[in-house]
């Protein structure tokens, strides 16, 4: 039998120990892990060594005697793994939830879960701590680019404390393109976009440039510093982070989102239904498999790049500023690709 498929089953055993408080019957066990994991038959005496295999870790697994007959329960007890009464399977969780938060290292966050990971691994008995290392060598987190803001660490303090305590911050921030500017915002929140920190603030309302409670988003890489005043401010009651975070496609900041219509093949429609680009998006079916996908989004760079990477899967439908923009992009790009490729650093 596969390693792989023995890993798998003796978690599955551990997460059915752990909802039976008063325990499970071995032939029920048997049944309840052919049931989950789809299988075509499983013998009692393999569940039973997978058992052992788990009592040989370090896990507390024991048998008592009750009215339906001889039961097996997992039990929790003050050592080793159950001292912060966490669960195995919630231990595998935090486990890939660290590695989803590999974006933040350098700042408190990644710093908190660090030092709380430690805490777990030193009340881990060796043989758990094997068993968990075995299974997460067959669970794995991609698509997480390693990136720190540990030179940001202190900039991203400040931030948190005016925006705990409604402070005015004074910046220095570079845009993309541009030089620094100082400005005076009003710190909202933190969101976490493709492994990058944002900050959403609106401009202080004395501020000349300030054009109302609009919130903007400023990415935590272009801070070349931050310093919370001693003038406060009133939030917004009007402002709702998690809606505004939630109506968009990206990190574009606006009053409204806008909608898209979009022109989907069949191969491209049974990609937006397995990845979507939006909690909100509608696909609108055609004859033959394909679909018109209406999504929001605040500006049109939210939509051009993920059509563009469709190519001829996809075709913009509205608004027909959207349509132009790809069309100048596709018109530059056959233009640059046409003639001869200068290389600015050409080989010998």
């Amino acid at each position: 039998m596969a390693r792989n498929e023995q890993l798998i089953r003796q978690h599955k055993i551990l997460q059915i120990l752990e909802r039976r408080r008063y325990g499970i019957r071995l032939e029920d066990l048997r049944d309840s892990l052919v049931d989950e994991l789809g299988l075509s038959s499983l013998h009692e005496r393999s569940v039973r060594r997978d058992i052992e295999a788990l009592q040989a870790a370090g896990f507390d697994i024991d048998t008592e005697e009750s009215p339906q007959g001889k039961v097996w329960k997992l039990r929790h007890n003050d050592k080793g793994i159950h001292r912060l009464n966490v669960s195995a399977t919630e231990l595998i969780a935090l486990s890939m939830g660290r590695d989803l938060m590999l974006p933040l290292a350098g700042t408190q966050f990644w710093h908190g879960i660090e030092g709380f990971w430690n805490k777990v691994r030193e009340q881990l008995p060796a043989g758990v701590w094997e068993l968990f290392e075995r299974y997460r060598r067959t669970l794995l987190v991609s698509g997480v680019v390693p990136k720190s803001y540990e030179k940001h660490h202190g900039i991203l303090k400040s931030l948190h404390r005016a925006i705990d305590e409604h402070r005015v911050v004074e910046i220095e921030y570079r845009s993309a393109g541009k030089p620094s500017s100082i400005r005076f915002i009003c710190p909202y929140g933190i969101v976490v976009h493709q492994g990058s920190i944002y900050l959403l603030a609106t401009l202080e309302p004395q501020s000349e440039d300030s054009s109302g409670p609009e919130l903007r988003h400023w990415k935590l890489d272009r801070f070349v510093k931050a310093n919370p005043l001693d003038r406060w401010f009133k939030p917004d009651s009007q402002i709702d982070l998690s809606q505004h975070v939630q109506r968009t496609i990206g990190i574009f900041s606006g009053e409204s989102a806008q909608r898209y219509r979009i022109w989907l093949t069949p191969k491209a429609t049974l990609w937006l239904q397995e990845d979507p680009w939006h909690s909100e998006q509608e696909l609108e079916s055609l004859e033959g498999g394909g679909a018109i996908l209406s999504v929001p989004a605040h500006h049109p760079m939210e939509i051009i790049p993920r059509v563009m990477e469709l190519g001829e899967e996809a075709e913009v439908l509205s608004p027909i500023e959207c349509r132009e923009m790809i069309r100048d992009v596709l018109a530059d790009r056959l233009a640059r690709y046409e003639r001869p490729a200068e290389d600015p650093f050409p080989k010998d």
